[in-house]
């Protein structure tokens, strides 16, 4: 079974838009103004439904052998239903994807923000990682899109350059850490803490409840381990 699909045990959250209602309108104001915008709060309810079963359906079979009429089924619409918001599999599943990397961008803005540098090196890790762990287990079908086989071509052009920037972003946090390391090592370093992380949370992600709770602890350890004899100062 490909990574993708064994990663997706846990049900993704809808990622619907949502419509500012406007208090400020009077009540006898006519009914056909207020018309759009209730159309509009349906049609957003109805594309955040149908990424919600394209979600399941990605986890579960994987991007390639999906089908629209799989995803409408899912979500409990008519395939005529879905092609109203929708023309095909690689629009929504670019839909979602976008969705999911403005979230993602979010994630690391808070996760990897500056850190005191007398912070503790267990906390400063412990922190991000719990930030990142938290998104892509409300989220698996990110870790199933974007490290399955079968990425579409316009989302892996945006994952490689989400990709990059996070990696700047996690040295620039790791600078705060290990001063006295050089530039092209840290470069390195963080290379491998980013390799690290996704091989452990491929493992997280298989697991449920305290199973996943241990492995998450593993990371973190791991992680700890590799990182403290760098922070340490020379003898």
């Amino acid at each position: 079974m490909r990574a993708g699909a064994r990663v997706c045990q846990s049900r993704s959250e809808t990622w619907g838009s949502r419509v500012p209602e406007n208090t400020e309108k009077a009540e006898s104001e006519p009914k056909a103004d207020t018309r759009p915008r209730r159309r509009q709060a349906r049609g957003e309810r109805r594309i955040a439904q149908l990424l919600e079963a394209a979600a399941s359906v990605f986890c579960s079979s994987g991007y390639t052998a999906a089908s629209t009429n799989a995803i409408a089924r899912e979500a409990g619409v008519s395939p005529g239903t879905l092609y109203q918001f929708f023309p095909n599999k690689e629009a929504i599943a670019i839909e979602l994807g976008d969705r999911l990397m403005h979230e993602m961008r979010e994630t690391y803005g808070e996760a990897l923000g500056p850190v005191d540098p007398a912070t503790p090196l267990e906390e400063a890790v412990e922190a991000a990682v719990d930030r990142f762990i938290d998104f892509n287990c409300r989220h698996p079908v990110f870790f199933a899109l974007m490290h399955g086989p079968d990425i579409p071509g316009r989302m892996a052009e945006a994952h490689e350059a989400l990709h990059t920037t996070l990696l700047e972003r996690i040295q620039t946090r790791l600078a705060s850490v290990l001063p006295d390391v050089p530039a092209a090592d840290l470069a390195r370093i963080t290379e491998v803490c980013l390799g690290l992380y996704m091989a452990g949370l491929e493992l997280v992600l298989t697991h449920e409840g305290a199973e996943r709770e241990a492995y998450v602890r593993e990371l973190k350890n791991v992680l700890v381990r590799y990182l403290a004899p760098l922070a340490a100062p020379p003898a």
